[in-house]
């Protein structure tokens, strides 16, 4: 047992190992460091004399580690890993986060950095003096508390962590907001869950760490005159995260030590998935499907909006027999075409179906409400139950998750409220129903069920969950993000490219969006804001649509999906603008690339890596690339460009003249590019002018790259049975692992797969094959 006794002016007045962890007795709280390997220490405070003993929402059980030691010295306590040093001032009680060479990471305010207040939280009763009001709402008819009996539940804590950032450090993820920020210095972030905003409280830094807040609850980042500190709403103790890396890919692949590996999609997955709002029958699901194939547009899965169920029944589990008399027989028939089926479910249901009354008999609803109780195992597997009886068994492929926060009050306002005013919103509506502690957590549980549920009855489908909303540790849920219910302009456009990078670089891999946004008309809701009345007839939509289109093939999931217009492709052929054929383009190069995708879905699980990335994944030491939020990389070998301004047509179909068919490029420093086109090649660390028509998006791949692609096809399936022909794109040694599977199913956690090791000698100009020199089908590009 290290002992320290204090001097006279040191806050800390003890010190202590045990149980694999650093202990500090403060005049003011507990401290315990705990490292959890080399490179991540947990950080836990409290002023209740000791730890509750729990991990955080989403965080896996941690098992005790001893690679670690500790010194006294005068004025400070130093624990070391082999890759950290963490310096605890005893004066102060604050912590520099230092790599073990003396480098600075981060570090703590001076003065009391860490600060607890403790508050008594309430539970809601429901008895005689309950008044609640059922409300239509986008999501269905839902019942709001208007008026109910609080009780005391327990002491809890608002808890606030003062930190240092350095002066040229970015600051990234924290999941997705809607402000189109990359970089989130200067900025307050409310961490709360709403219809477009995705919370998972780990932020990572330019600087080569990242910060997990081990918290269910609501919370605040905060870098303004009025302070730099990371808040969180109810919390039994302040626990966080300390994960360095010397690479952002190191620092996600702490994240998921502590969380969970990402499930892999079946490659279907990574096809094209047609929706709208909405296919309403089998037959014209069915007629949908068939025109897809005529025409040799690329396609995998179809999707089914809401009210699958019968008029009035919102929520039900099961098919409206007048309008799918056999979903069975659907499927089939779908998956004859090698097309797959996904259907919308929610977590309420009306007090009129049958679902409903099972969840109320069996007392497993939140309280007086319509949405089952998903922090309930016995709720879980009752929702499975249902989910199995009335959907599963009739070949249903995936599941869209819809309103699974599942609480928006932000819709209810007549005009959209301020960030700080949507988060005290949510905090007092969903306060009623959640515990504050979990208030953040709803998605995460609500995915367990259908991961837990859909694998306990069949080890052949893989999980796919789209779903509007998870949290930490959802990754292991087989869940695809989407970025909520946006709206038809090129500004929300421009803006969504910085929140998915900010959202994949907080853990989650898969995220995508509605191409061409959900709303594209005006209506009276705020929300309801998109630019072109016109619709469809608007050559201005049209152009906003190929481009986003573009944009979509270079997500971890291409979906279309939104109301006001039907979505299929071939709808905005005009006959001589090339809409049509851009999607054509579009779609096909999503298919030619499918070897490349389908094996960094490979990488994305089993080296813990992550597909969509901002530049500073890959390109840390170029400071141009750390504040780029509307180019990324596609995997590290593909640079995406997005075209985010009109160059043909305005709003009302307005004609648009002199404007240049290209948009200015930034190619990052420490390597050569070349356009994935022309194959010319030019020097990193410039700007360029891509060309930009409507038949393209811009593209460079890095030199040093091997970029394995296939003959574009009409699903994955028939994509992964095509040739492979092997770019190489010249400048440096690579290689590249060539990843192949059944394609479904989990015999892959059992290392039922093959890989292929492809490398690149720049030396003799050769490229091996499984160690063998392979000479066709290989283009060299230098």
């Amino acid at each position: 047992m290290l002992e320290v006794v204090k001097r006279k002016q040191d806050l800390v007045e003890k010190t202590y190992c045990r149980g694999g962890s650093l202990f500090l007795e403060t005049q003011k709280g507990l401290l315990r460091l705990k490292p959890r390997n080399d490179s991540i220490v947990r950080i836990s405070y409290t002023q209740k004399g000791e730890f509750t003993g729990n991990v955080g929402i989403g965080i896996l059980e941690e098992k005790e580690w001893d690679g670690w030691t500790c010194e006294e010295q005068e004025s400070r306590v130093v624990l070391y890993t082999e890759k950290l040093a963490l310096e605890v001032d005893k004066r102060t009680g604050s912590i520099r986060y230092l790599e073990r060479n003396g480098r600075l990471l981060l570090a703590e305010r001076e003065e009391d950095s860490r600060e607890l207040e403790e508050f008594d939280s309430y539970k809601t009763v429901i008895d005689e003096n309950t008044k609640i009001e059922e409300v239509e709402t986008a999501d269905g008819v839902k019942r709001v508390i208007k008026e109910a009996s609080m009780v005391f539940d327990k002491k809890l804590y608002h808890t606030r962590l003062h930190l240092k950032w350095q002066e040229s450090e970015r600051l990234y993820g924290l999941g997705q907001a809607e402000e189109g920020l990359l970089n989130l210095r200067g900025s307050v972030q409310y961490l709360h869950q709403a219809n477009l905003k995705i919370a998972i409280p780990f932020l990572v830094s330019s600087n080569g760490y990242g910060i997990l807040l081990s918290t269910g609850s609501t919370a605040i980042f905060q870098d303004t005159q009025y302070g730099s500190y990371l808040y969180t709403e109810a919390d039994e103790e302040m626990d966080y995260y300390f994960i360095a890396g010397g690479s952002m890919d190191e620092v996600i692949s702490g994240y998921r030590l502590l969380t969970g590996k990402a499930s892999m999609l079946p490659r279907w997955a990574y096809g094209f998935i047609q929706s709208q709002e909405r296919y309403e029958t089998q037959e014209e699901i069915l007629d949908v499907a068939r025109e897809f194939r005529d025409r040799g547009f690329g396609l995998d899965a179809l999707v089914l909006d809401w009210c699958s169920w019968e008029d009035g029944m919102w929520g039900q589990k099961s098919f409206d027999p007048s309008r799918f008399p056999d979903p069975g027989a659907m499927t089939d028939a779908l998956h004859q075409e090698d097309v797959h089926f996904m259907l919308s479910i929610w977590p309420n249901m009306s007090k009129s179906t049958a679902d409903y009354e099972e969840f109320l008999e069996k007392k497993l609803l939140l309280p007086a409400s319509e949405i089952y109780d998903a922090f309930d195992e016995k709720a879980r597997k009752l929702y499975w139950k249902q989910v199995q009886e009335g959907l599963f068994r009739h070949g249903v492929d995936a599941w869209w998750c819809d309103s699974s926060e599942p609480f928006t009050p932000e819709w209810a306002r007549k005009v959209k409220p301020g960030p700080e005013e949507m988060y005290a919103d949510f905090v007092r509506d969903a306060g009623k129903y959640i515990p504050a502690e979990r208030m953040n957590s709803y998605g995460l549980f609500h995915a367990r069920t259908i991961y837990e549920g859909q694998r306990e009855a069949s080890e052949e489908k893989r999980v796919v969950n789209l779903t509007r909303n998870s949290y930490v540790g959802g990754q292991r849920y087989g869940v695809i993000l989407w970025s909520g219910d946006i709206y038809a302009s090129w500004e929300t456009l421009q803006k969504q490219i910085a929140a998915g990078l900010n959202f994949c670089a907080s853990g989650l891999p898969y995220w995508t969006l509605d191409i061409g946004a959900f709303f594209v008309k005006k209506g009276e809701p705020w929300f309801w804001n998109g630019d072109y009345e016109d619709g469809l007839s608007d050559l201005g939509y049209r152009e906003l649509f190929v481009r986003w289109f573009q944009y979509g093939a270079f997500l971890p999931v291409f979906r279309s999906h939104g109301t006001d217009v039907r979505r299929e492709p071939w709808l905005f052929d005009n006959g001589k603008d090339g809409f049509y054929e851009a999607l054509c383009g579009a779609v096909s190069l999503r298919y030619s690339l499918l070897p490349y995708i389908y094996s960094w879905a490979y990488r994305v699980w089993k080296e813990d890596k992550t597909f969509l990335r901002m530049l500073a994944f890959d390109f840390m030491q170029d400071e141009k690339a750390l504040d780029i939020g509307d180019q990324y990389m596609f995997g590290e070998s593909i640079l995406v460009c997005p075209v985010t301004e009109p160059m043909y047509y305005g709003t009302g179909s307005e004609v648009l003249s002199g404007i240049p068919e290209k948009r200015t490029v930034y190619l990052p420093g420490g390597c050569d590019w070349y356009d994935f086109y022309t194959g010319e090649r030019y020097a990193g660390g410039q700007y360029v002018e891509a060309d930009a028509p409507l038949s393209r998006i811009p593209l460079f791949v890095k030199a040093g790259s091997i970029l394995p692609m296939a003959e574009a096809a009409q699903n994955t399936a028939r994509a992964a049975e095509a040739e492979v022909e092997y770019r190489i794109y010249a400048g440096a040694d690579c290689s590249f692992t060539l990843y192949r599977d059944s394609g479904d199913g989990y015999a892959y956690e059992q290392g039922e797969y093959e890989l292929t090791e492809l490398v690149w000698e720049e030396k003799t100009r050769k490229l091996f094959v499984n160690g063998t020199e392979q000479s066709e089908n290989v283009v060299i590009y230098s």
